[in-house]
């Protein structure tokens, strides 16, 4: 501080020109400029916070199996009494699919965070301990789409199917061996088909429809595991993370559970008499390629440039923006694209 107070003030105001020009922005992307220190602390605090919020989660999964793990002890110790019934194991039955549905629907929020969490992960944290040195080119992109518009990562078929074979299956199985037990050995044990039947009855409900219905509902259960292995849209699991196809194409290789092509892309077209300096706006404050093109309004007969963007969803508020500072008598019309590639967006060479 001493030096600059010493120095001319021409001489102060250019070195603290210089000084600025040389200082180490990581993040000036949008018009923000960030430092280095500043823009690693705030991801370190925003990592803690999403472990944090994971955890949370992650804690009451295991809160509804334990649900479910006690009122099956409870059913079966009490069906298995002197004047039990089998009626409440099958209503146990119907409560531990609730809590199976109560769980999934955890399961897909602790999903949401443990995404985040693995992106940060994978491409931020693991990309500085190894060359190049530097986080993988759309993860800041992919993460601020997830903060802007959240949504499941996974779909509720798989987040059942993952938790049927993680917990549920066992405790279906268990309770569907109680009951079987349960009906063959009390009140004596029976080896007639006849009699076997006759006990799983319910009131006016013959005992081969439910003997039907309950295999035929722990078939389905079965099945969905099965189905859903195939299923791999979470993040958190400890998986191989590679598409198949990286074994035929190494140089491909990719997180599996990266959502990069299912990112939303859009198509703006800026219908504007200022053409160059739209343009140049977007060309310098967001770095995104414009593509001019001619055109007539037919009210008037006077032509009226169009301006064509390919953008992600993210970008949209910016190019508003920068559209209604330059000319504010402009259209800007936003169309959501099925594919772009080339570069910025998916790069050809990736495609078959």
């Amino acid at each position: 501080m001493e030096d600059h107070q010493s120095a001319k003030p021409g001489q102060a105001n250019s070195s603290a020109t210089d000084e600025e020009a040389t200082q180490d922005f990581v993040w000036t992307f949008r018009g923000y400029r960030l430092r280095a220190s500043e823009f690693t602390t705030a991801m370190v605090h925003f990592f803690r916070a999403e472990v944090q919020r994971a955890n949370v989660w992650r804690q009451r999964l295991d809160t509804t199996t334990n649900w479910a793990v006690v009122t099956t002890g409870a059913a079966i110790s009490i069906a298995f009494a002197e004047t039990g019934n089998h009626l409440v194991i099958l209503i146990n039955l119907i409560l531990v699919t609730i809590f199976l549905i109560i769980e999934a629907r955890r399961y897909r929020y602790y999903e949401l965070w443990a995404y985040r969490v693995r992106l940060m992960e994978t491409d931020f944290f693991a990309a500085m301990l190894v060359p190049p040195f530097h986080p993988s080119p759309d993860w800041a992109e992919t993460l601020s789409e997830n903060l802007l518009h959240p949504h499941f990562p996974i779909s509720n078929l798989e987040a059942i199917g993952r938790r049927l074979r993680r917990n549920f299956l066992y405790i279906y199985g268990i309770v569907f061996v109680a009951w079987l037990s349960r009906l063959w050995l009390i009140p004596t044990p029976t080896s007639s088909w006849q009699y076997f039947a006759q006990r799983a009855s319910l009131g006016p409900i013959s005992g081969e429809f439910i003997l039907f219905g309950v295999g035929a509902f722990m078939a389905s259960l079965l099945l969905i595991s099965l189905y859903t292995i195939t299923l791999h849209e979470a993040a958190g699991e400890v998986l191989p993370r590679f598409f198949a196809e990286a074994e035929a194409h190494p140089h491909r290789r990719r997180a599996w559970f990266r959502p990069s092509r299912r990112r939303p892309q859009l198509l703006t077209l800026i219908i504007t008499d200022q053409q160059q300096a739209v343009a140049d706006r977007i060309l310098k404050d967001m770095r995104r390629g414009v593509t001019s093109l001619p055109g007539v309004g037919m009210y008037t007969g006077a032509p009226h440039p169009i301006l064509m963007c390919a953008l992600t969803i993210t970008e949209v508020p910016k190019l508003k923006e920068l559209v209604a500072s330059t000319d504010s008598k402009a259209f800007v019309i936003v169309i959501p694209a099925q594919e772009v590639l080339g570069r910025g967006f998916i790069p050809l060479e990736d495609e078959d």
